[in-house]
């Protein structure tokens, strides 16, 4: 039997509750990472986040502190570091960090040197996820680790160094890769990440189906830009 309600402008098809979708849009980071994003596009954002109670919005860096301005105290703001392709020196990462948290930024999504963890460099991807934890602080640091250009050994290795470094959370990918987030991925972070670490899915998630199954796995924040679209 097809059921259709609305509830506060979401509408609901099929048997799902109500008070699934809301707790499913509290672990969304509502996200426009776009290059050619206008203002005019993170304000919608903003609002969207601030109207279904999103987890955050994950914002270019260039806009965080007008965000502020505009919705501080409104929405969790989140921001990405060395992003896309994760190649900066450390030096560079660190800085992006501090600036965008005395901007006003509540969370950092870093991404990895993926060249150092080719290089068999684990080290040095530990020690550089660790420098920026520390420009964070008790702000939440999420590492990128672009799960499609890494070996199943790459990334348990990547598992480790993100536990051992103190980070919050391991993430899938950009979306920028050359795939998104899988099932199978968010199972093995949960095998090898330590007790403290959490999982954010991002990339290609496109169907309330996917952002049920990646919850369902364990993932407490997907990253996604269209969570909202699919319950309006």
């Amino acid at each position: 039997m097809h059921v259709e309600r609305r509830i506060d402008s979401i509408r609901i098809e099929g048997d799902m509750d109500m008070t699934d979708v809301q707790e499913m849009l509290r672990k969304v980071d509502h996200t426009q990472l776009k290059a050619f994003c206008t203002w005019e596009d993170i304000e919608k954002l903003c609002r969207e986040a601030v109207r279904y109670h999103t987890a955050s919005v994950c914002i270019p860096p260039c806009y965080v502190g007008r965000v502020h301005e505009a919705f501080g105290g409104q929405v969790t703001i989140c921001t990405v570091i060395g992003f896309p392709l994760g190649y900066q020196v450390t030096a560079a990462k660190v800085c992006e960090a501090r600036e965008a948290i005395a901007q006003g930024c509540d969370e950092v999504d870093m991404v990895i040197n993926i060249t150092d963890v080719k290089n068999g460099r684990y080290d040095l991807v530990e020690e550089e996820i660790r420098q920026v934890k520390a420009a964070c602080g008790e702000h939440i640091l999420k590492v990128i680790v672009e799960t499609c250009y890494l070996t199943g050994e790459e990334k348990e290795a990547m598992c480790r160094a993100v536990t051992a470094a103190g980070a919050d959370y391991i993430k899938t990918s950009t979306g920028f890769g050359t795939g998104g987030a899988t099932r199978e991925d968010v199972r093995l972070f949960r095998e090898h990440i330590g007790p403290d670490v959490k999982i954010k899915a991002a990339g290609g998630i496109s169907t309330l189906e996917d952002l049920e199954d990646f919850i369902r796995l364990g993932c407490e924040r997907v990253g996604t830009s269209r969570a909202v679209g699919l319950v309006q």
